[in-house]
């Protein structure tokens, strides 16, 4: 019984520790370049830099495959960006 308990807890724990490494668009930091992520979400009055297509997955400053539904941005160190999500610092490759 323990141990079943044991393994649930650090199945629990694992997918937290996974849900904390995504970028929230409600952290500063997201929140300082106008992060969301789904582009489509993008508020184009306020973020007239922002064109359709535009994805945190074709952006120079993302670190995954493009195919990829969360990657590394360099902007948010250790925090994991959306894939189809954009922010204000996107760059073209």
């Amino acid at each position: 019984m323990i141990l079943s308990v044991g393994m649930s807890s650090s199945l629990w724990l694992s997918r937290a520790g996974a849900d904390a490494s995504h970028l929230s668009e409600s952290d500063p930091a997201a929140v300082a370049v106008g992060y969301r992520e789904d582009a489509a979400k993008v508020d184009k009055a306020k973020y007239s830099n922002y064109s359709a297509g535009q994805t945190c997955a074709n952006c120079s400053l993302f670190s995954g495959k493009s195919t990829d539904p969360w990657g590394g941005c360099t902007l948010f160190g250790d925090k994991l960006v959306a894939g189809r999500g954009w922010c204000a610092s996107y760059t073209n490759m």
